[in-house]
């Protein structure tokens, strides 16, 4: 890759104790993440592919090893300098949507707003995930689809550097499913950030520029996808 590096991790482990058990979700992690990629990390439940999701977006810390965001080192940082990383500098979309039931759409987009002094209007970013004419619906008023992209645009609202999706389509039918990941695909082809998807469907990596394997732990292999697909092109 000729990008330049937003994010090395740097022979990162992460164990927990469970009673007297000591469990190593991750193992010994070494990875770089290049600006302006879309990395899709696969691997099945256990894999240690959620851990390794939780260390780079700042909301785990790891048990040895390092980890740098453009150039500045995470691992010592402290609970308010990690607060602010993940406020300012990443975008988090889950496979359950997290949205506040009792804020319309366009609220829930407008509190994550309010974290950052750079926001981008919120009827520009609802535009962007074609949701604008759905801006004073409530969450319970809305598709799991377009719930989905309301998480988006809570996450691009704040012009995020780095847009971490841990199962983004693990919710959703088929349709719906390919639908998100072509949001998600034209997010990188406008080049808005950094894109890394975590997720169990193998499919989904062929939209990736890169796909990480990983195994009980460990990162199994990389590959580099030399003409990633359109989200339309793929099945499962």
């Amino acid at each position: 890759m000729t990008q330049p590096i937003l994010m090395s991790l740097k022979d990162v482990s992460k164990s927990y104790a469970m009673g007297e058990v000591k469990v190593e979700a991750l193992k010994a992690t070494t990875l770089d993440v290049y600006e302006g990629e879309l990395l899709v990390i696969l691997g099945p439940s256990g894999s240690g592919k959620s851990t390794l999701l939780n260390l780079v977006g700042g909301i785990d810390l790891p048990s040895s090893g390092e980890i740098f965001f453009a150039g500045k080192s995470l691992t010592g940082a402290s609970e308010k300098e990690l607060t602010n990383y993940r406020r300012r500098e990443v975008g988090f979309v889950f496979q359950f949507y997290n949205l506040i039931p009792d804020l319309t759409a366009a609220e829930n987009v407008a509190l994550a707003a309010e974290l950052v002094d750079n926001s981008r209007p919120v009827d520009e970013v609802l535009q962007e995930v074609g949701l604008l004419d759905r801006r004073n619906h409530f969450p319970s008023q809305l598709s799991g689809g377009e719930q989905q992209r309301v998480a988006i645009a809570r996450a691009l609202v704040k012009q995020p550097r780095l847009l971490l999706c841990d199962e983004p389509t693990g919710a959703l039918d088929y349709e719906t499913g390919k639908n998100v990941l072509r949001l998600l695909y034209d997010i990188r082809q406008r080049g808005s950030g950094t894109i890394v998807i975590v997720t169990h469907n193998t499919a989904i990596g062929a939209i990736a520029d890169r796909v990480v394997r990983m195994r009980s732990g460990l990162i199994a292999d990389i590959t580099v996808n030399r003409q990633p697909l359109p989200p339309e092109r793929i099945d499962w």
